[in-house]
C-alpha cells in the first residue's frame, strides 16, 4: 500500500510539472514578439473598434493586444520609459507623441506613404482629428427655462450655476479644446477670468475623463457639458436628447497619431505592417465618426462638420499644454 501511495505521488507529480511546463511554454508563446504586438492607446471607443476593425479584417486578429489609457496616464509613460515601454505601437494626441520623440528619440520613421493634408512628422500618421462644442440636455434646459449659450464665455454666466459640467486638463486632453479657443479668443488674462466663472457655476463638476460632461448630460444630472463633438452629434442621431452647440469662439480640434516604437533588434516586425493597415483601411470608418479629412481624396459629409473650425494660432506641443494647466490651475483659485 506504501508503495503504491509513493507511486501516485510521483506520478500526480509529474502531472503538475507537465502541465506547469505546457503554460509557460504557452504563456511564451503568447507573448511571443513573432505573434503579438503591443498596442497602447488613448483613443475613444469609437476609434479603438474601428482600428480593431480594420486590423481583424485584414487578418491579425489575435495577433495583437490593445491596451486603451487616459492620455496624460499614457503621455506620463511615453515621456518616462522611452524605449522601454511594453508596447510596439501606439495611437496617441500627435503632441505627446512629438514630445516623446524629442525626449526619447522613439520612434521609427514610417515605412509607407502618408499622403496627409498638411504635412507631418515622418514617425508619426494622423488617424483622427478631434473637435469641442458645447453640449445641451434639450430636456433639462426646457424644464430649468434656461438660455441657449451661443459661446463659451456665455457659460461663466451665473444662471447657469450647478448646471454645467467640463473637464479637467489635469487628466483629460479634451478640456485643452475648450481653453484653446479661450485662450486665442480673449487672451490668457481673459481666459483665466471666464474659465474661472465656468469652474464655479461647474462646482465638483470638473471631471477627470473627457467624456465625463456628456455622461452626465445624457444622465440628466446637469444641463450643459463641454465635449467631443462628434460623440454629441451621434447621441442626437439616436434620439436621445442631447443638443450642440458650436462656440462664437472656433470649434478648436486635437489630432491623435499612430507611431511604431524603435526597439532596435527587438521591434517587432508586425507593428509597422499593423500602422499601415490602420491607416489605410480603418480611415473609412473613422471618418463617419470623426469628420475632418485629414487625407488626400478624403471627403466628409457636410451635416457633420462643424461650424467654426479653428487652429491655435501657436503649434501645438507639451510646453504650450503645461502652460494651460497652469492657467487652469489659476482659474480655479
Amino acid at each position: 500500500m506504501k508503495l503504491k501511495r509513493c507511486l501516485a505521488l510521483i506520478i500526480s507529480c509529474a502531472m503538475v510539472a507537465s502541465l506547469m511546463s505546457g503554460c509557460a511554454s504557452n504563456a511564451s508563446d503568447s507573448k511571443s514578439g513573432e505573434n503579438q504586438v503591443v498596442i497602447y492607446s488613448n483613443a475613444d471607443e469609437e476609434a479603438v473598434t474601428a482600428m480593431e476593425n480594420a486590423l481583424n479584417a485584414a487578418g491579425y486578429e489575435g495577433k495583437y493586444i490593445l491596451q486603451t489609457y487616459g492620455t496624460s496616464e499614457l503621455g506620463g509613460k511615453l515621456l518616462a520609459e522611452g524605449t522601454n515601454l511594453e508596447a510596439d505601437l501606439v495611437t496617441m494626441s500627435t503632441f505627446y507623441l512629438q514630445s516623446a520623440q524629442e525626449q526619447n528619440n522613439m520612434f521609427k520613421p514610417l515605412e509607407f506613404d502618408v499622403k496627409t493634408l498638411e504635412k507631418v512628422a515622418d514617425y508619426t500618421a494622423p488617424i483622427t482629428s478631434q473637435e469641442g462644442a458645447i453640449i445641451l440636455n434639450t430636456e433639462l434646459m426646457e424644464s430649468e427655462n434656461l438660455p441657449v449659450p451661443t459661446s463659451l464665455k456665455d457659460l461663466a454666466d451665473p444662471v447657469y450655476e450647478g448646471q454645467i459640467a467640463v473637464t479637467d486638463i489635469l487628466s483629460s486632453s479634451t478640456a485643452w479644446l475648450m481653453i484653446q479657443a479661450l485662450v486665442d479668443a480673449y487672451g490668457e488674462d481673459g481666459a483665466e477670468e471666464v474659465l474661472s466663472g465656468i469652474y464655479e457655476n461647474a462646482g465638483a463638476h470638473i471631471e477627470t475623463s473627457g467624456s465625463g460632461p456628456l455622461k452626465l448630460c445624457r444622465a440628466g444630472e446637469v444641463a450643459i457639458g463641454f465635449g467631443l463633438r462628434h460623440q454629441a452629434v451621434a447621441d442626437k442621431a439616436d434620439g436621445l436628447p442631447i443638443d450642440y452647440v458650436d462656440p462664437e469662439e472656433g470649434n478648436f480640434s486635437l489630432t491623435e497619431s499612430v507611431a511604431v516604437l524603435d526597439k532596435g533588434e527587438e521591434s517587432n516586425p508586425l507593428a509597422m505592417e499593423m500602422a499601415q493597415c490602420i491607416i489605410e483601411n480603418a480611415r473609412e470608418e473613422l471618418i463617419q465618426t470623426y469628420p475632418n479629412p485629414l487625407y488626400e481624396g478624403e471627403t466628409a459629409d457636410p451635416a457633420n462638420q462643424s461650424a467654426h473650425p479653428s487652429t491655435f494660432a501657436e503649434p501645438l506641443t507639451f510646453e504650450l499644454f503645461q502652460a494651460h494647466q497652469e492657467l487652469s490651475e489659476r482659474a480655479k483659485g
